[in-house]
């Protein structure tokens, strides 16, 4: 099982610079999304996978935790260092934490 982080520490991560793969569908990226996170539908992981750095940490995240916590045990079956942000980008929100809108590639 992926091992999961808290959204503290997913934050305090963030603000250094940490890789964010929000593993949601494009519509729900773009209603909001941590900044900066890379979008990957959890469908696409397993064919994507390959494209994500080795000995750098994955803070995978979803809506909620689930899909993430999926995202993350496949990326650690092929070797990442993966962990799944428990509460989601919807914990994320709730904390106060900045959220952007749109869809990847472009700002909003």
């Amino acid at each position: 099982m992926a091992r999961e982080v808290t959204q503290d520490v997913f934050a305090a991560a963030w603000a250094e610079g940490a890789l964010a793969v929000d593993v949601r569908e494009p519509d729900e990226y773009a209603a909001g999304h941590v900044p900066g996170a890379r979008l990957m539908p959890l469908r696409t992981v397993p064919a994507r996978c390959a494209e994500l750095p080795a000995g750098r940490p994955v803070y995978v995240i979803c809506a909620s935790g689930n899909r993430s916590r999926t995202a993350a045990d496949w990326m650690n079956s092929r070797g990442l260092d993966a962990c799944s942000v428990t509460g989601g980008t919807r914990g994320w929100a709730r904390g106060g934490r900045p959220v952007t809108t749109g869809s990847p590639g472009r700002s909003a």
